[in-house]
């Protein structure tokens, strides 16, 4: 009878309790007051110091990697039920759906200045607004050298569609039970998703080798650099994160994981490789082209 009660006599599943999203909480505050006291310095802490920020990025890291060691352990332990299914495909699409609020706000910020910046040259310039409005005066900032968008910026739109096409192949692949092309077509999205990082990574050198966003010249060039480099690079470290998921599937894959009808942890990887993609071509679009 103890037997009796004890089996589950539903298709909820409650996981057992967890460690790590309360451990990866206190990590990611380490890490961002470590990035503050690298930058700012903080606490007591003289700018420069960049050994919390590190040591909280490492604790990060290795919560993330156990949290996600115990997920795994859960699919294939089976708890991941038809209807655990649906809460999971509910919750990555409101993180998708919070990811694009969060580019919302860069994107409404980067057309309230390449819009409106000639109203807002007109704000009365008493001391407190001067500034701003000598940088509101033109769009880009004078003396701002903007990158041109046929070639690097090109080159990894065409990178990132072609690895939209790739996840939809391995994904495709799957579904008909083509292990051996889903793993081939993978393997080609991981590594298209770390030649983008890498010419993002040369592409943010030679801004920053060439002084094109801070010369003498670009005095004002605050408005457009910030925003320049929040959007791109908050885009590239989602790129950065897409491809650790991705590898992480390759990997399960590899590992005998995933069925035709039970993949989820792919499709959901999936699903956030193609919102990076969508991302990137709003970004080449209005940063790079039509407001370059």
């Amino acid at each position: 009878m103890a037997d009796h009660h004890a089996a589950p006599q539903h298709d909820y599943h409650l996981v057992d309790p967890s460690p790590w999203p309360l451990f990866c909480s206190a990590t990611c505050v380490v890490m961002m007051v470590g990035a503050v006291a690298w930058m700012k310095g903080v606490f007591g802490l003289p700018e420069g110091t960049h050994w919390l920020f590190f040591t909280g990025l490492t604790g990060t890291l290795l919560g993330m990697g156990l949290w996600w060691a115990d997920v795994v352990k859960e699919a294939n332990a089976g708890d991941h039920t038809p209807v655990v299914a649906i809460g999971l495909r509910y919750g990555m699409v409101l993180f998708i759906a919070s990811e694009i609020m969060f580019f919302a706000a860069f994107f409404w910020m980067f057309f309230e200045m390449a819009i409106f910046n000639e109203a807002r040259a007109h704000i009365p310039e008493v001391a407190t607004w001067a500034d701003t409005a000598k940088a509101w005066s033109t769009w880009p900032p004078k003396g701002v050298e903007v990158l041109s968008a046929w070639h690097l910026p090109l080159l990894n739109t065409v990178t990132l569609l072609l690895s939209g096409c790739t996840v939809t192949w391995a994904h495709h692949a799957l579904q008909v039970g083509d292990r051996k092309g889903a793993k081939i077509a993978l393997f080609i999205t991981i590594a298209l998703g770390i030649f983008f990082t890498a010419i993002q990574a040369y592409e943010y050198f030679e801004i920053l080798h060439e002084n094109l966003f801070f010369s003498e010249e670009a005095v004002n060039s605050g408005l457009y650099g910030s925003i320049f480099f929040m959007a791109t690079g908050f885009h590239g470290f989602h790129v950065l994160i897409g491809t650790i998921f991705l590898a992480v599937c390759l990997i399960r894959l590899l590992n005998g994981a995933f069925t035709p009808k039970q993949h989820f942890g792919f499709e959901a990887a999936a699903w956030y490789w193609h919102f990076v993609d969508v991302v990137w071509l709003f970004l080449f679009a209005f940063v790079y082209v039509a407001f370059g």
